[in-house]
C-alpha cells in the first residue's frame, strides 16, 4: 500500500507534500479541545458526545448534524427509542409532500372533515365537522398549529383511514432507512408502541428539506389563522429568526422536544432535542446548541468533483499512470481552527494492474484529526487504461517498455 500525504491548509485549498511514505497504523490520541458553548447549560445537565469533547445538555435525547456533509456534531442517546410526540407530524408532512409532488394531491384540493378528525384531542386547528378544508390550510394547521385534527383529515383524504396512512408512513420510514422508528398514528398522540430516535428525526428533517424544497417554506411561517382563530408557530426559534423550520412536540412521557434547522453563511445545521422540562428550556437549549454548532465547526472543501487528487502508476497499461479523482465534491465538517492540525493522505495499492476502468475504485482519501475518528472517502480512476497488447507486454518484460513499479 502506498500513501500520499497532504497538509491541510484551510478551506481555500491544500498544500501538497512531495514525498511518499509507507502507510502505518494511526496511534491513538488523548485529550480534546474545549468546546465553546454560547450559554451555560441548566443545572442537572449531562454530557453529550461531540468530535471536540463532551458538552453538557439538559436534553435527554439529542442529535445535531450538518446538512451538507451528514456529519454528526453532537449526540446523546441519539439511537435510543423515545416518544416522538408531534415530531411524528414531520413524517405525515413528508407523505403529504410526496403526494403533492406526484400530482395525486393539490394544494387547492378540498378534503372532508370526519367526526374522528373533529373529535381528535390535543393540539387542534379546529376543523369544522362535516365541512371541507383545503390541503394548503391543513398543512399549515398541521405544521404551524400542530393540529392533530388536520393530520387525521389529511390521512383519511390520502389513504382512506388513519391506519392505512400509518402503514404508508412505516413503509416510507423503511425506505429512508430510519432504523429506530415505528409509527402507530399520524399525530404523535401518546402510544407506547410508537417511537423514533433523535438521529432518525434529524435524518427525516434532512429528507424534508432536500427532497421537497418547494414545500419546506410551510415550516417557516410564524403564525396561521383558520376559522378566525390565530395561532403562532410553536417553534420559538422560527419566531425569533434563528431557524427556518421544523417542528416542536410534547408529551408527558417524552417531555418537550424540538427539531430545528438553520442556515447561516451558506451552511445549514439540523438539531433535534427531546426530553427537556419546559417550553422555555426547550427553546433556550435549542438556541444554545444551534449557536454552538455554528460557532465550533465549518465545512471545508478538500477537492472538487472531477479534480485530480493524485496519479496511480499502472502496470502493463497503455499509459504509465491513471488520474485518481473523487466522484463528487469532497466536503468535510471540521472544528474551527483544526485545519492546520489535520493530516490528509491518499492510500492506494501501487501499481494498479491494467486494465483499469474509468470509475473503478482504486484508493481512498483519509483524513486524520486529533480526537476524531478517521474519515475515509473512496477515490476512483479518472479514465480507462487498457492493457498492453501481447507485443507490448513482451517488450515491457524485456525492459523495452514501461517497467513494473515495485510495491512499497
Amino acid at each position: 500500500m502506498r500513501t500520499r500525504r497532504f497538509l491541510l491548509s484551510g478551506a481555500a485549498g491544500l498544500a501538497v507534500s512531495t514525498h511518499f511514505a509507507l502507510a502505518r497504523p494511526r496511534r491513538g490520541h488523548s485529550g480534546h479541545a474545549s468546546p465553546t458553548p454560547e450559554a451555560t447549560p441548566a443545572p442537572g445537565a449531562s454530557p453529550a458526545s461531540t468530535p471536540i469533547g463532551p458538552l453538557d445538555t439538559v436534553a435527554r435525547w439529542a442529535c445535531v448534524i450538518d446538512y451538507d456533509t451528514g456529519a454528526t456534531l453532537l449526540e446523546k442517546d441519539a439511537d435510543a427509542h423515545m416518544p416522538p410526540s408531534s415530531l411524528t407530524k414531520m413524517m405525515t408532512a413528508y407523505i403529504v409532500f410526496g403526494m403533492l409532488r406526484s400530482g395525486h394531491l393539490s394544494l387547492t384540493q378540498m378534503l372532508p372533515v370526519s367526526e374522528k378528525a373533529w373529535r381528535t384531542q390535543g393540539s387542534k386547528m379546529f376543523v369544522p365537522l362535516g365541512e371541507s378544508v383545503s390541503v394548503s390550510d391543513l398543512i399549515e394547521g398541521m405544521v404551524i398549529q400542530s393540529g392533530n385534527d388536520a393530520c387525521i383529515v389529511l390521512a383519511e383524504g390520502i389513504a382512506g383511514s388513519e391506519d392505512q396512512f400509518v402503514a404508508i408512513m412505516n413503509r416510507e420510514a423503511a425506505k429512508l432507512r430510519l432504523a429506530n422508528t415505528h409509527f402507530m398514528n399520524c399525530t404523535g398522540l401518546p402510544n407506547d408502541a410508537q417511537y423514533m430516535c433523535a438521529r432518525d428525526v434529524s435524518l427525516l428533517a434532512m429528507h424534508l428539506i432536500r427532497d421537497y424544497p418547494e414545500y419546506y417554506h410551510f415550516f417557516g411561517a410564524t403564525e396561521f389563522t383558520f376559522n378566525k382563530i390565530k395561532q403562532g408557530n410553536r417553534n420559538v426559534l422560527v419566531d425569533k429568526g434563528l431557524a427556518d423550520g421544523l417542528k416542536t412536540g410534547h408529551t408527558d412521557a417524552g417531555g418537550y422536544g424540538l427539531c430545528a434547522s438553520s442556515k447561516r453563511n451558506g451552511r445549514r445545521v439540523i438539531m433535534t432535542i427531546n426530553g427537556t422540562n419546559s417550553m422555555n428550556e426547550r427553546a433556550h437549549e435549542g438556541e444554545r446548541l444551534l449557536g454552538w454548532a455554528f460557532a465550533n465547526f465549518e465545512n471545508v472543501t478538500l477537492f472538487h468533483h472531477g479534480q485530480v487528487v493524485d496519479h496511480v502508476p499502472v502496470y502493463m497499461g497503455e499509459q504509465a499512470d491513471v488520474p485518481l479523482i473523487g466522484t463528487r465534491d469532497i466536503v468535510l465538517t471540521l472544528p474551527h481552527g483544526w485545519q492546520q492540525r489535520s493530516r490528509i493522505s491518499v492510500e492506494y495499492p501501487s501499481p494498479a494492474i491494467a486494465p483499469v476502468m474509468a470509475g473503478q475504485t482504486l484508493g481512498a482519501l483519509v483524513l486524520q484529526n486529533q480526537g476524531m475518528p478517521d474519515i475515509r472517502l473512496d477515490l476512483v480512476a479518472g479514465q480507462s487504461v487498457p492493457r498492453l497488447g501481447l507485443v507490448g507486454r513482451a517488450m515491457a518484460r524485456l525492459g523495452h517498455g514501461p517497467k513494473p513499479v515495485p510495491h512499497s
